[in-house]
């Protein structure tokens, strides 16, 4: 690797992006090649021009800075810039070079550049994949759910899925119009989505609650849940029978 560090700022305020621009133009190692305002001009440049060190906040338009992580083909070094605690320093501190929480000084921000500098120029290359990286805390629920078809990327808001079912490593997502594929566990799913609103009723099943039409006996001590319009039938195990029972109150 040469020594300079090609850095990518991404970052929606204009004053933010000039304020890293100043306190690091004097850095000789450090060399900016590109700054974005956004997540999808910031996925396109880091999948583009394969940076070494990415500046990036959190809160943007159109895609947040970790929704912008799930979908990168190529994995750069992260120090995040960001005016928001409250979630994030716990689950990404570890896994990111560094978490400059706004407003930091020069000296701050030069502390996080000399550490990834250390660990880009040893070619210590993080060994944490991207999910690792944007891990939630078990807490937070999602409101949206990020997924790269191909060339496109989907935003599909969490109301509007139907049901999640498992495949493996990857989740099938069910809107009323079609359905998405994510690399995401269901357990994840199960953390994450609202749980007055969706259920886990089988190891391959979460359903949205408003979307079950009936629940019918199957076999002996089978049950299968019809949903609503389509009449899609999913199992239903013991587990989430007794889920069912608690949630409807039957």
């Amino acid at each position: 690797m040469s020594d300079t560090i090609r850095t990518i700022i991404i970052e929606d305020e204009t004053l933010a992006r000039n304020l890293l621009k100043n306190y690091l133009k004097d850095h000789d190692r450090v060399e900016i090649i590109a700054e974005c305002e956004n997540g999808f001009d910031g996925l396109k440049a880091i999948n583009e021009m394969k940076p070494d060190l990415v500046f990036l906040d959190v809160q943007m338009p159109k895609l947040t800075g970790f929704e912008m992580l799930e979908l990168l083909d190529f994995r750069p070094e992260i120090i995040f810039t960001t005016a928001y605690n409250q979630f994030a320093i716990k689950a990404f501190e570890q896994h990111a070079i560094d978490y400059l929480l706004k407003p930091f000084s020069k000296e701050r921000l030069l502390v996080a550049v000399t550490r990834a500098i250390e660990k880009i120029s040893g070619n210590k290359s993080s060994d944490l994949p991207v999910d690792k990286l944007t891990e939630l805390p078990e807490d937070d629920l999602i409101e949206r759910v990020v997924v790269k078809d191909k060339n496109k990327i989907h935003i599909i808001p969490s109301e509007q899925i139907r049901y999640v079912e498992s495949l493996d490593d990857y989740v099938m997502i069910y809107t009323k119009d079609r359905r998405f594929i994510k690399q995401k566990t269901m357990k994840f799913f199960e953390n994450h989505l609202n749980p007055k609103e969706f259920i886990r009723i089988h190891r391959s099943y979460i359903v949205k609650v408003e979307e079950i039409a009936e629940i019918q006996q199957y076999e002996k001590e089978s049950h299968i849940v019809i949903l609503k319009n389509d009449h899609t039938k999913l199992k239903v195990s013991k587990t989430g029978y007794k889920n069912l029972k608690e949630v409807l109150n039957f």
